[in-house]
């Protein structure tokens, strides 16, 4: 009697560690395809993303310290509503902006992250920074789609297509340790976006001055 019962219990206990390994590998699998891309394949293409966006990049280290693509990890992965709405792209070509609007590779529009950033000049030409960020998709078919919104706890700082369908995001959040460079790496094909953090912050941080920087280039009228 005592063996069976002994028996049984070694029985059960190989299940559930069974159950528990099967669990952890369907977790695991169910990341991978829900996201749409690796760890490591992102932190490849991000140090390319990075090499190109040099001047984000070195203002960032300066606050943090050299980092790579392995120093982002993923904090979720999340559908987007895919909402549009007819909004044709505001930004012309005479205006102090149009040339850094984010053209689609395929010619499907723009993509702008900084005209619903910048509201007006202040009394010294330079532009006012709305506290909301936005990034938004002017599409060719005369249709907007906004596939990102922060309010002021960050700032979406720059922005670069990947390819057709991915877009990449680089800004930051304002957290209780400090301020942390983030990635938001967006499918618009697949409406999946991804949010990846840097694993350091940085103690101080002017929350316009990346922006200050880049924008004080422009020729306001």
């Amino acid at each position: 009697m005592g063996r069976s019962i002994s028996n049984l219990y070694i029985g059960v206990f190989i299940l559930l560690a069974f159950a528990c390994q099967n669990s952890t590998e369907t977790e695991e699998k169910s990341t991978e395809s829900s996201t749409g891309v690796s760890l490591d394949d992102f932190a490849t293409r991000l140090d390319l993303a990075l090499a190109s966006k040099k001047d984000w990049y070195e203002h960032w280290v300066s606050k943090t310290g050299r980092f790579t693509g392995v120093d982002f990890e993923l904090m979720f992965a999340d559908s987007l509503d895919g909402f549009e709405m007819p909004e044709k792209n505001p930004i012309l070509e005479n205006d102090p902006l149009f040339p850094y609007q984010i053209k689609h590779p395929g010619g499907n529009g723009t993509v702008d992250i900084y005209s619903y950033k910048v509201e007006e000049q202040d009394e010294n030409g330079n532009p006012y920074l709305n506290p909301d960020s936005e990034v938004a998709w002017y599409k060719a078919d005369g249709m907007k789609e906004r596939l990102l919104f922060m309010g002021p706890s960050g700032m979406f700082e720059e922005g670069m297509w990947l390819n057709e369908e991915e877009f990449l995001v680089l800004g930051y959040f304002m957290e209780e340790e400090g301020y942390r460079p983030m990635a938001w790496l967006i499918n618009v094909n697949k409406q999946i976006l991804e949010q990846f953090r840097m694993k350091r912050v940085a103690q101080d941080y002017e929350k316009e001055s990346y922006l200050n920087q880049k924008i004080k280039k422009l020729e306001l009228s």
